[in-house]
């Protein structure tokens, strides 16, 4: 006998109540693999929070967002107590089964642009897909600024307190 992969058992599968003693046949209680009982929903932020972090993990990705979001998030990081915006510079759309997103990131001067999008794009799918199963259909990227070897970081404290 070979195995095809189905288990089979001599156990009833559910015991019959008084009520159906009479209609010939176990009513199975909880229907089916236990993984498609119900729904999983995954909001928008919860894949934001996936893609902006993978996205920062690339080489060359010197910080996410416009210049003005990087701004205020640069004051927001500065406040106690605060949390630094991990979904700064990513939009997500998410439908039941796939999701989009629009990012937009600056880059260290000197990279090559194309081939940081290219591996944005590849470990931000990988991250999300992994995470959440959700097919990510496409990956916009806006590179909205260059970051000079001179330039003052955003991102430093400030010296005045």
């Amino acid at each position: 006998m070979t195995d095809t992969g189905e288990r089979t058992t001599s156990q009833p599968l559910a015991k019959e109540s008084p009520d159906e003693a009479g209609t010939g046949g176990a009513t199975r209680r909880g229907g089916g693999d236990p993984a498609t009982r119900g729904r999983t929903s995954i909001a928008d932020g919860v894949v934001e929070k996936i893609a902006g972090l993978a996205a920062r993990d690339v080489v060359g990705v010197h910080a996410m967002g416009g210049g003005l979001a990087r701004t205020f998030g640069a004051v927001r990081d500065r406040v106690p107590g605060s949390s630094k915006a991990v979904t700064r510079g990513v939009k997500a759309e998410v439908g039941e089964v796939q999701t989009a997103l629009d990012l937009e990131i600056v880059v260290d001067y000197g990279v090559s642009i194309a081939d940081v999008a290219r591996d944005v794009r590849e470990n931000v799918v990988a991250a999300v897909e992994r995470m959440t199963s959700l097919e990510v259909v496409e990956v916009n990227i806006a590179v909205s600024d260059v970051k000079l070897p001179d330039d003052e970081d955003d991102e430093q404290p400030s010296r005045l307190q």
